[in-house]
């Protein structure tokens, strides 16, 4: 499926200078401020996508941000994105009627202010009021990461006053490419290696954003590492002989959940301070127990085992206790579930299940145990939510290649993320900045 931004050059032109004039009055813009404790009348449903019309803006490098804001929200599947493709910015009143019958909903104007920021106004047009207006500041040099995710949290701000839910734009997406770790952007730019982790499999971010863990494969078995981000720092984790496998970071990022073992697997846990002995979570008896997910309170984990002779998914309390099946339908031919995910709303579990001999992406309802099938093409695994528990990424060789895609959950919408080189076992990031 392809993602596409309404773009209404021809009803712009069609409208004439008549119309354009129509949608400028004397009134300066600056003088249309919020009133106090006003909230957004608009509030996302499922099923429904608000029209955000978004207004021409001039400057330097207006066109880059225009457009990188226009499809972080587009992205975001929430909003229904109306983009002319040009024109002339709009700086005074706004004929709220005009843009109601292009099918906005609410409008978007974008300005350049003196501080090299963004002057971000959002108008509702049903109560033709203004709703929103703040200057935020754009950091790092043009076109830079840091530049980059200025925008991106811009964007998921403004989605954030149209649907009540922000967006997942200022986020990273951790990856295997060549059997080192890479990260990407969530739009799909700017893929790079992260730096000394050379040897990965099975990333994972913690909470904070900062660090991520992942397994490394050395001569003497197979390590759990954390690696801090920022200081580039690294240290291992498990200390245990034989194979170390699939870290997960509790929510309150103070424990870590491994895989251990030699004669099959089993689930530990340890405080990332050192505070505590290693505490193990299953007693698999020879079985394997790996790919731990926390539930978003911490109290629960989601894991693979083969303690029923083949893989499946069970649900146990973070400490061990009250372990259950959770695949218990006979959703797929050939009864394989793995790679469960967890949702941070916590409604959802995510995992790969073999239907006529592929690995495609499911979900099941954590209080009706209902199983939904996304994918049908080519083989798809290892999913990973992003933080509106709305969105996953997911490997796949639909492209022949092996390549990560972004799946919403609620429209089926598939956008490709990486390109290249083939990548897998995705991890996706908390959100990384918040506009201020």
């Amino acid at each position: 499926m392809n993602h596409t931004i309404r773009s209404i050059p021809s009803v712009v032109v069609a409208l004439g200078s008549a119309a354009v004039l129509s949608l400028v009055l004397a009134a300066p813009l600056r003088a249309q401020e919020p009133s106090q404790g006003v909230r957004i009348g608009l509030t996302y449903s499922a099923g429904t996508r608000p029209g955000l019309y978004v207004l021409p803006l001039r400057g330097a490098n207006a066109d880059s941000i225009r457009a990188i804001i226009t499809r972080d929200i587009d992205f975001g599947d929430r909003i229904s994105v109306i983009a002319p493709d040009s024109g002339v910015p709009v700086t005074g009143r706004l004929n709220y009627p005009l843009y109601g019958r292009l099918g906005a909903a609410a409008i978007l104007q974008l300005s350049m202010n003196a501080a090299g920021g963004l002057h971000v106004v959002v108008h509702e047009v049903g109560a033709g009021r203004v709703i929103h207006t703040k200057d935020y500041p754009i950091a790092g040099s043009t076109f830079s990461p840091d530049w980059r995710m200025s925008l991106h949290a811009i964007a998921d701000e403004i989605e954030r006053q149209v649907t009540g839910v922000p967006g997942i734009a200022a986020t990273r997406v951790l990856f295997v490419r060549g059997g080192a770790l890479w990260q990407i952007d969530s739009d799909g730019h700017g893929a790079k290696p992260v730096a000394g982790a050379a040897s990965a499999l099975g990333p994972v971010w913690h909470p904070s954003g900062t660090m991520v863990a992942y397994t490394e494969m050395r001569d003497d078995g197979t390590h759990v590492l954390v690696r801090d981000l920022v200081s580039g720092s690294v240290r291992r984790v498990s200390r245990r002989a034989g194979a170390n496998s699939s870290p997960a970071f509790s929510p309150d990022g103070k424990t870590l959940a491994y895989s251990s073992g030699e004669d099959g697997t089993d689930l530990f846990s340890v405080a990332l301070d050192g505070s505590a002995d290693e505490t193990r979570i299953t007693v698999g008896r020879g079985s394997t127990n790996s790919q731990p997910t926390f539930a978003p309170d911490g109290r629960r984990v989601a894991f693979t085992t083969s303690r029923l002779g083949r893989p499946e998914i069970y649900i146990t309390d973070s400490d061990g206790a009250n372990p259950e099946l959770l695949t218990t339908s006979g959703f797929g031919d050939q009864l394989y579930r793995a790679d469960p995910s967890w949702s941070p709303d916590g409604r959802f579990v995510a995992f790969s299940t073999q239907i006529e001999g592929r690995f495609q992406i499911a979900t099941i309802g954590l209080r009706d145990r209902a199983v939904k099938q996304h994918t049908i093409e080519k083989v798809n695994e290892d999913p990973s939510w992003a933080p509106d528990a709305r969105h996953l990424v997911f490997t796949s060789n639909r492209s022949d290649v092996k390549q990560l895609w972004v799946l919403d959950t609620e429209s089926g919408r598939l956008r490709q993320l990486t390109h290249g080189p083939a990548s897998r076992m995705a991890a996706w990031s908390p959100r990384l900045s918040t506009a201020r």
